[in-house]
């Protein structure tokens, strides 16, 4: 299995050699903004599958109340309970894994820049700042006090971008996913700084993707439950308790529908005098 990846992780970093030095040696871009081109590239590329991914979603999000009652309904028989969500997705047309898939495309761009930044030996005198205040990218990201700096975009644009992402999901998940990125940030930190503002610029794009998504899409509301109190009246189906359907009293023949209760006068009593 390791004999396959190496090769594959040589073409993936050769490919990505050849797109950096296109947008360097053709367009004059700086090391750094070639990675922002890069980036931005290959989230155009993926826009048709973004967009199935976010009808994927609103789709999910429409037919949460009766994907729940499915696991409420077979919550003891797991087996059970997925083969009649994938007959419930099969039958509105849903794919869940359309939500992954530009995520995971994403994956070997990843790899081979970082592969790329690692082993891939710069010319002397070659540009490797990014806005004056990262003097290499290809660096570690805490170096400099300006990785720190990179480091807190990163982590603010990643909650941003989850938080337009993970609509779909219950509220304490969303939360877990919005906090992970402080809990990656110590991991990430060694990598090389180019790498960092890979995912810094991929995650404004997101965050710009959701906002104009959020104008474009109308929002599928969950349904509300009704409020009800010991004061609310019953609701009124048309039906009695033994199936038939209860009718108001017809009024009697030869009087009126209403009639007012007839007042009966009381005598009063004669007191005598002795």
């Amino acid at each position: 299995m390791i004999l396959l990846t190496i090769p594959i992780i040589s073409q993936l970093e050769t490919v990505m050699r050849h797109v950096l030095n296109f947008f360097h040696t053709n367009l004059g871009l700086t090391w750094a903004w070639s990675i922002v081109a890069t980036t931005i590239v290959v989230r155009m590329i993926l826009v048709p599958l973004t967009i199935r991914q976010i009808h994927s979603m609103q789709s999910l999000q429409k037919h949460a109340p009766q994907m729940k009652e499915i696991q409420k309904k077979y919550k003891h028989d797991r087996q059970k309970q997925n083969e009649e969500l994938m007959k419930f997705y099969r039958e509105n047309s849903i794919n869940p894994a359309a939500s992954c898939l530009p995520m995971l495309l994403q994956l070997p761009v990843f790899i081979a820049l970082y592969y790329s930044l690692r082993n891939f030996k710069f010319a002397k005198g070659d540009d490797l700042s990014f806005l004056h205040f990262i003097p290499s990218i290809s660096a570690h990201t805490t170096t400099h006090w300006g990785g720190y700096v990179l480091l807190f975009v990163y982590v603010v644009s990643q909650m941003a971008s989850s938080f337009f992402m993970m609509t779909t999901v219950d509220k304490t998940q969303r939360v877990l996913f919005m906090f992970m990125p402080v809990v990656f940030v110590f991991i990430i930190a060694r990598v090389p700084a180019g790498l960092v503002l890979y995912w810094v610029t991929t995650n404004l794009w997101t965050v710009g993707q959701g906002l104009i998504t959020r104008r474009l899409v109308s929002r599928t509301p969950a349904p509300a439950a009704e409020k009800r109190s010991s004061r609310t009246p019953p609701k009124d189906d048309g039906s009695s308790g033994n199936g038939a359907r209860s009718e108001p009293p017809s009024p009697k023949p030869g009087g009126s529908a209403a009639q007012p209760p007839r007042q009966v006068r009381r005598k009063k009593k004669r007191t005598s005098r002795r």
